[in-house]
Order: C-alpha cells, then sequence, then structure tokens
C-alpha cells in the first residue's frame, strides 16, 4: 500500500497529530505546528539496580523518565510487565528487535530472512499490546560477504514482507542507523524510507551513530518528518582517533564533540513529532540514572 493510499488511516494507527482549522490567530498556528515536549526514556537493560521489575520501573519514574524501552522478544512476562506499567505509570513507548544483528534483513540466505521477518513480526505484536508505536530495526549489514547492493535490495524485500504485519498491529517501524557499513549518509536513509513508501516505516535516528562519519544536525534536516524516534549518545572524535573506534562512545552526555544547541535546534525547525528521546548509554544504580536524566534535561532544554 502506497502513502498516498494509507495516509488517513496511518496518522490514526501511529497516534498522528491531527490539528483544528488555522483561523487567523498567528500564536494558535505556533501551538498547533510546535515539537511537543520530548519525553525522556532509557533501555531497560541501563537499570542495573538488583530489584524486581516493577521496583525498576518505579525507579526510573521517580527518577523523572517518562518511558522504557526493552529488546524485543521480551525476555519477561509480557502480562507481568503490562500490569507494572499499569501500577508505575511508565510507558512503554518502543521496543528494539533483538535479533537483527545476528540474522539481518540483508541476509543473502533466505531461512535467515525469514527468521528476522518473524521476530520482528512478533516484536510489532508485543510492542502492541505494551502500548508502543515503535519497533526499532537494523535495516541490513554490508561485510565482505555481502555487497552494498545486494544488502540494500535483499534489505527492501524483507522490509516490504512486514508491511501486512505493520499495517494489522498499527506499529511502526524505525530503521536505525547503526555502525553497520550500510545507510552512511543522510540522503541515503532519505532514500530508503521514501523508496519502501509507506507512512508506518520511518527511521529511528541515533544522534550519536553518526558523528564518526557526519554531523546530526545534517541528518535531521534531510530526514525531517521521516524520523519518528530518537536515540540519544555522546560521541568524542577525539577519543576515537587515539584510544579506537568503539572508544568514541565512552564519554558523558554533553562533554563529547556533538553541538547538542544545534541539534536542538534542528529538531525544532523540522518540528519533530516523534515526541520521546531514549537514552542508550552505560547504565548502573539509582546515582547514575539519576545523573543521565539530569544530563538528558539539559540537553531538551537548548
Amino acid at each position: 500500500m502506497l502513502r498516498r493510499d494509507f495516509i488517513a488511516s496511518a496518522s490514526l494507527l501511529a497516534g498522528g497529530l491531527i490539528t483544528a482549522p488555522f483561523t487567523g490567530n498567528s500564536e494558535s498556528l505556533s501551538q498547533q505546528t510546535a515539537m511537543p515536549k520530548l519525553k525522556k526514556s532509557l533501555g531497560y537493560g541501563m537499570i542495573q539496580e538488583d530489584i524486581p521489575l516493577l521496583d525498576k520501573l518505579k525507579l526510573v519514574k521517580d527518577l523523572g523518565y517518562d518511558g522504557v524501552e526493552f529488546n524485543s522478544p521480551v525476555d519477561v512476562n509480557l502480562k507481568e510487565l503490562v500490569a507494572a506499567k499499569e501500577q508505575t505509570g511508565i510507558l512503554l513507548p518502543s521496543t528494539v528487535n533483538k535479533d537483527h544483528w545476528s540474522k539481518p534483513l540483508s541476509d543473502p540466505d533466505p531461512s535467515g530472512r525469514e527468521f528476522i521477518i518473524n521476530s520482528i513480526t512478533r516484536s510489532l505484536e508485543e510492542t502492541k499490546e505494551l502500548g508502543g508505536d515503535t519497533v526499532l530495526v537494523v535495516p541490513g549489514v554490508v561485510n565482505e560477504k555481502v555487497s552494498y547492493e545486494t544488502a540494500f535490495n535483499t534489505a527492501l524485500e524483507s522490509i516490504r514482507k512486514l508491511i501486512p504485519a505493520v499495517e494489522r498491529t498499527g506499529v511502526r517501524i524505525g530503521l536505525e542507523n547503526v555502525w553497520n557499513n550500510f545507510i552512511l549518509s543522510p540522503m541515503e536513509a532519505k532514500n530508503l524510507v521514501d523508496t519502501i513508501n509507506h507512512p508506518l516505516i520511518g527511521f529511528y535516528f541515533d544522534i550519536g551513530n553518526v558523528l564518526r562519519y557526519g554531523w546530526p544536525e545534517h541528518w535531521i534536516e534531510t530526514l525531517n518528518s521521516r524520523i519518528i524516534k530518537l536515540h540519544i549518545k555522546e560521541f568524542s572524535r577525539k577519543k576515537m582517533n587515539d584510544e579506537g573506534l568503539w572508544k568514541g562512545v565512552d564519554v558523558e552526555l554533553t562533554e563529547g564533540d556533538i553541538d547538542w544547541a544545534a541539534v536542538m535546534t534542528a529538531l525544532r525547525k523540522t518540528n519533530y513529532k516523534g515526541e520521546w528521546i531514549t537514552a542508550e548509554v552505560k547504565g548502573g544504580d539509582r546515582k547514575r540514572l539519576a545523573q543521565v536524566s539530569e544530563q538528558m534535561d539539559k540537553i531538551i532544554s537548548m
């Protein structure tokens, strides 16, 4: 189904914003188009207190987080998780499919692609049950055995096979930029989303992942409304150059090379409607998670 044929129902399925007609009042127009206040989330694995699930969700709620992102298919009982969500008031806006690295959508082996399509389908179903609206998916992997063109074509074919499950659940797929030698520029990311051409398939933009070969504010400008969710981490080019690639992310939020003021300006200019910004950094105990929450608040206020 093409974007133009599906857009009306998709806006409801994805929780799209429906605004009142413009009345001629400039203040009213500003209120309609303003970027919603960002909600803070974090990966469940970051919560490293040795306490039950319910208490973990209470903990992050007390620290100012609005949501938690789980890997999916989830390792905990879904009914227990839904009950904990309802008791704490924490939201579960998105999940991360946990199988897309071992068997990517671009796998040359048809059986591998079938496995990951089934896994992502299950993630879509679980996310709907949890009250979320997005599943993060790595679109493909390029390596010495899988060429860029092969990865693009097989990934595109696999994603299209997921469209019936996307439409059935009303849960979106957010394709994320990672260090997978694939989709290395914002123009490529834009082209991939536009080639798929479905309103419930967009981009889950990781702000920190692009700094090794670009600037996140440039990606935001190009991807624009295609961005449906945000991951946040820091990156230091100096640490990358001096200590190795993976050391680049071993730096506190606001203490690396990302121009967070430029990032927030770009998000406001593009009127980001995804609402959520989810931390993907080193976790820890209550004190550490409180520190990350404060760092996120500082960035959001820029």
